[in-house]
């Protein structure tokens, strides 16, 4: 995951959803820049990157709902054949 935000506001809202995952802060804008993310006003679309084990782009997700992003992303990792742990 990635934001533009600071990394002092990453760090709370990952502490305030437990995330267990590393959030990149990209205050500068020049992650979101290099995806072509960065909408008008200075804020990021929220995408999902799908990157196969090569570093290639295999699938963006342009139409990320936060409350399906889960299920979503576990829908188009088995579309690419990427095993899902748990997903029995």
């Amino acid at each position: 995951m990635a934001s533009v935000d600071s990394v002092e506001d990453n760090t709370g809202f990952a502490r305030k959803n437990k995330a267990t995952f590393p959030i990149l802060a990209d205050p500068t804008k020049e992650t979101a820049r290099a995806y072509g993310v960065l909408g008008g006003h200075g804020f990021a679309n929220r995408w999902t990157f799908y990157i196969d084990p090569e570093g290639l782009i295999a699938r963006i997700d342009k139409s990320v709902n936060p409350m399906s992003a889960g299920d979503d992303l576990v829908a188009n990792l088995e579309e690419l054949g990427v095993p899902v742990a748990g997903a029995d």
